[in-house]
């Protein structure tokens, strides 16, 4: 039986208000799920111990941090193989203005999330991602004009 298997409606509802409200109070968090504050402290430690918990996060205003530029960049990579792929891995994973790195299926191969200050913090990333792949790639930038929505809350069968 898998951990989502294992997962009950009270499970569930801890998971649903923790995503929502992270800094929540076990004791309130208890009072909302209709358990008292120990068996329900024990459902969490054992969620994070089984790795369906993985951190508690605070939620940054980009805008707030001079950030307003988000950009989503396609990169084609003019040769593939497994030790190209793990080397992209391995320079991407440190650069820090790259939110996210999805390698795809497609048309092109990784898919990758930056947010800026600006075009020319753009342009300078851009450039420096170009030079650390290990082959020669082609970009497609797409510039957000409007964030519709976006949220890290995945929804959770009742």
């Amino acid at each position: 039986m898998t951990v989502p298997d294992r997962l009950d409606r009270i499970d569930r509802k801890i998971l649903d208000l923790l995503q929502r409200q992270g800094r929540m109070s076990m004791t309130e968090l208890a009072e909302q799920v209709g358990l008292s504050t120990s068996p329900c402290t024990e459902r969490v430690r054992r969620l994070e111990r089984e790795g369906v918990i993985t951190g508690y996060h605070a939620r940054l205003s980009p805008q707030a941090l001079g950030k307003t530029l988000l950009v989503f960049v396609e990169l084609k990579l003019s040769a593939k193989s497994g030790d190209v792929f793990e080397k992209v891995r391995k320079e991407l994973l440190h650069v820090p203005d790259v939110l996210e790195c999805h390698l795809v299926s497609g048309s092109f191969d990784y898919l990758l999330k930056a947010r800026l200050s600006g075009m020319g913090e753009y342009r300078r990333l851009l450039g420096d991602i170009l030079k650390l792949l290990p082959v020669p790639a082609e970009s497609h930038s797409y510039v957000v004009m409007e964030e519709v929505k976006e949220t890290l809350q995945l929804p959770l069968d009742r």
